[in-house]
């Protein structure tokens, strides 16, 4: 292609995670056209045996979440389909391999890459005649999981089974150096360099690392052991992604790769590291079909985590006359106050009568005045707390409601924005649509009374 001229890079991701919106941000400020392909604006044509796609892109990075969806299949299925018309980062197959645990250890174990002994059986007789090669405790792990689900220490004096729930379920050498201090070595690794590494400690009274479990983490990009270095560059090699978290640990032999993560989040490695790997996987894509970038601009905008609203986020489809739209468990909506707007998350509520709004986002916004007092009660509560109320503008899918919503401290859920049935009176919940399947589970919301 004309290498002065803009690639289209398109993201294929059906969720809206912090990562996806900074790869498209990345390629906008890298002065190439982003396209995300969603569900609202995504179709594969053939006709006469010609392959068309709609929106038209020349690369596609693939972001779709596999590994906590109950049906990966389908989204393998139409990334290969993707992968057979244009160029792609992250390719279906490789892809496959790396969300599956066991899968991940038995090639990579195939290349000489040092990792734990593990043990998947297909029967429960199997796998418990084994336990006693682990020693006394062993990890025992879904061959499919994220954010630190699905893995347990256990005590190997006690049966497991193949399977926990639908997933299929393995037991794995537990690697210690310090029993006291359990942490690991995650790795970013775009292309054939390092983009950054941090250590990732267990909160207090856990052993699983995960930041999404609240883990502490630690920059040692500048400081990683060679073997290390050269152990995660290698398996991203030998796994043939482009893109990859490399979770390692060190053991008495040496390090050890555990896992691969094909789109692991970013949000901890800048929070450690101050690097975003958004604009140095946007070069890869547009460096692939023969673009042009600059270097230094995207040395500059790793500097920054731009997870803001992209301007190719597409217009959500309006339902037919007569017909009744639907909205997501999980949503991606806009609030406005009286000085700003912003784009965020929404858990939907039947249960709730009002919408509620953290106390932070209502400020950043300038929601207000305060109208009056509402009174709110919690599962635990009978007497109830009072909240003030304020009017707020929240846009779902391009339609604007102004509701009188409670403030209140959600700092410790997940989602700042709370929708009630003052607004998802106009829809349908799809409890199975999540706008957000990177974050984990929002904890028991209060009921309103």
């Amino acid at each position: 292609m004309d290498e002065t001229a803009a690639v289209r890079v398109g993201v294929l991701s059906l969720h809206t995670s912090k990562e996806t919106k900074a790869i498209l941000n990345a390629v906008e400020d890298l002065s190439h056209e982003p396209v995300w392909l969603r569900r609202e604006n995504t179709a594969i044509s053939i006709r006469d045996s010609e392959v068309s796609l709609e929106p038209e892109v020349d690369v596609v990075a693939n972001r779709l979440l596999l590994s906590n969806t109950e049906e990966p299949a389908e989204g393998l299925g139409l990334a290969a389909t993707f992968e057979r018309v244009r160029p792609m980062l992250n390719r279906p197959g490789p892809t496959l391999t790396a969300i599956h645990k066991f899968a991940t250890a038995a090639r990579l174990a195939d290349w000489n890459v040092r990792v734990p002994d593990a043990l998947l059986a297909l029967s429960n007789d199997r796998l418990n005649r084994g336990r006693e090669r682990f020693g006394d405790v062993g990890v025992y792990k879904t061959a499919i999981g994220t954010h630190g689900g699905g893995t347990w220490k256990v005590d190997l004096d006690e049966p497991v089974n193949p399977k926990v729930g639908k997933r299929q379920a393995f037991l794995q050498e537990l690697i210690e150096r310090d029993a006291s201090e359990h942490r690991d070595l995650r790795v970013y690794v775009v292309g054939d360099r390092i983009i950054g590494a941090m250590h990732r400690y267990a909160p207090e009274g856990d052993w699983r690392t995960n930041v999404a479990l609240g883990g502490a983490v630690e920059n040692v990009t500048d400081e990683i052991p060679d073997e290390a270095r050269e152990t995660a560059l290698y398996a991203a090699d030998v796994m043939n992604l482009d893109y990859v978290g490399v979770d390692l640990i060190e053991g008495e032999k040496g390090w050890y790769v555990l896992e691969m993560n094909p789109t692991a989040g970013f949000k901890g490695l800048y929070e450690a590291t101050g690097t975003s790997p958004a604009p140095y996987i946007a070069k890869h894509a547009i460096e692939k079909v023969g673009g042009e970038v600059d270097d230094e601009r995207v040395r500059d905008l790793a500097a920054t985590l731009d997870d803001s609203r992209p301007t190719s986020m597409p217009r959500t489809e309006r339902p037919a006359p007569g017909q009744t739209p639907t909205v997501g468990y999980i949503e991606d909506v806009v609030v406005s106050g009286t000085s700003g707007s912003q784009s965020t998350l929404a858990k939907s509520d039947t249960g709730a009568t009002r919408t509620s709004i953290d106390t932070s986002l209502a400020a950043a916004i300038g929601a207000g005045p305060i109208k009056s007092m509402t009174r709110v009660r919690s599962g635990s509560s009978k007497s109830g707390t009072a909240r003030p109320v304020v009017d707020l503008v929240v846009g779902v899918g391009g339609t604007q409601h102004t509701v009188t919503a409670s403030v209140e401290d959600r700092s410790h859920m997940s989602y700042p924005l709370l929708l009630g049935r003052d607004i998802l009176k106009h829809y349908q919940v799809d409890v199975r649509r999540r706008a957000d399947s990177d974050e984990p589970r929002p904890e028991e919301e209060a009921l309103e009374e």
